[in-house]
């Protein structure tokens, strides 16, 4: 299950997301976003987790909690829509 994490603090790092999703499953892949040039962080990121029902009680629980002292956003990620870049 392929999760989304928002409003996250530019100081959290992937190790901090892991931890905290972990106690709710097993954890296959955390990527926190960052801006190519600067290299910080974009303040969101994914979290992949084995089981469908693991992920949907991380979301349940997390949602709308605090980590580093920002209330990150937790949901089902939605499919990245198809881009057409021609110029």
């Amino acid at each position: 299950m392929n999760i989304y994490i928002g409003n996250l603090s530019y100081d959290t790092a992937e190790q901090d997301v892991r931890m905290a999703f972990e106690s709710h499953g097993e954890v296959t892949r955390v990527n926190i976003i960052s801006d190519k040039d600067s290299g910080q962080s974009k303040g969101f990121g994914f979290v992949e987790m084995a089981e469908q029902q693991e992920g949907e009680a991380a979301i349940q629980a997390l949602n709308e909690s605090e980590m580093h002292g920002r209330t990150i956003k937790v949901s089902v990620a939605k499919p990245r829509p198809e881009r057409n870049d021609r110029r």
